[in-house]
């Protein structure tokens, strides 16, 4: 399953990338510190899964989630961020996210949502 991290800090992408570097089946093909570099990265890379911070520079977390749910081929988008309010949950749910998830939280679920995703990608390709 190939994966692009997005996020506005550096530190959050590797820590990332490090915590599901040993997950069997799983491949990070690209990171971006920016909106329109998460945007360059899906479109360019094709992703399975996108793992997508809120606020970043150059074009928001939800600006990039609304353009790519538009596309053809549209990846799994989970949104991971600082701000968990109801209003940014509604507007992602309602922009097409499939996950919405804390960072200081939740960060164990994007693990085991990246293992789940792993294995029914698996099963259907």
């Amino acid at each position: 399953m190939r994966v692009v991290i997005a996020d506005d800090s550096e530190i959050m992408r590797e820590h990332l990338a490090g915590a599901l570097s040993g997950l069997e089946g799983i491949e990070i093909v690209g990171s971006a510190g920016s909106g329109a570099q998460a945007l360059e990265s899906i479109r360019k890379l094709n992703p399975d899964v996108v793992v997508l911070d809120i606020r970043m520079p150059g074009g928001s977390g939800i600006e990039v989630l609304e353009r790519i749910k538009q596309d053809a081929r549209c990846p799994v988008v989970i949104m991971f961020t600082n701000y968990p309010f109801p209003q940014y949950r509604k507007k992602c749910e309602q922009a097409g996210a499939d996950f919405f998830f804390e960072k200081t939280s939740e960060s164990h679920l994007v693990i085991e949502t990246l293992e789940s995703l792993t294995s029914r990608f698996r099963a259907s390709g």
